[in-house]
């Protein structure tokens, strides 16, 4: 309930003041467990991907998030769990692993953290691990003008159109090692951008 109140209210935001568009939903699955792996500019991209895709989401969270327990209860209403950054967190993992065998989608950005704008980053190993553990459909996702929305840094939010590109389905093998894979994700991602950059 908390989930599409809060879908609901952000859609009219986005839509009103960011022009919000979406295109390649029909790559999203209808039912099932998937990853749905995009690039990360903006805090806003985990919002921008909760109004685009017509599936409940889960969020992997960084852990300090959680400190405030109010937040924390508003947050994992949302879907967000907690993972430490650069840091082997197996917890996480396993929850991220139990979410999706529950035939629910999973968001990560496989950068780890926000990149300045063009720039795709290089993949952290976890999306890797992931994707050769569960052999899950991976949905590539491009997410451009987030970024002028709202900066790094920035204190203030911008009025500036906001496109959403989701990707064909990838697979990756299972017992590819992690950092190939992770590799792989990222390389959809990049192959996305560029055919939208055309």
């Amino acid at each position: 309930m908390v989930y599409n109140i809060v879908r609901f209210f952000l859609f009219i935001m986005l839509k009103v003041s960011c022009r919000i568009s979406a295109t390649g939903r029909a790559y999203i699955p209808k039912k099932g467990g998937f990853i749905l792996a995009s690039n990360h500019t903006s805090y806003l991209d985990p919002m921008v991907l909760a109004v685009a895709c017509f599936r409940r989401l889960n969020f992997m969270a960084r852990h300090d998030l959680f400190n405030n327990p109010l937040f924390a209860w508003f947050i994992r209403q949302l879907g967000a769990f907690p993972v430490k950054r650069k840091t082997a967190d197996f917890s996480a993992f396993k929850e991220a692993i139990r979410r999706l065998r529950r035939g629910e989608p999973l968001v990560i950005f496989p950068e780890g953290t926000r990149q300045s704008a063009g720039i795709l980053g290089d993949p952290e190993e976890g999306v890797g691990l992931l994707a050769a553990k569960l052999n899950v459909p991976i949905v590539p996702v491009f997410i451009r003008g987030a970024e002028r929305v709202w900066p790094k840094n920035a204190r203030t939010l911008n009025a500036s159109k906001i496109s959403v590109y989701f990707g064909k389905q990838i697979f990756v093998e299972r017992r590819t090692p992690s950092q190939q894979a992770a590799q792989m994700v990222m390389e959809s991602i990049r192959r996305l951008s560029w055919s939208v950059s055309q």
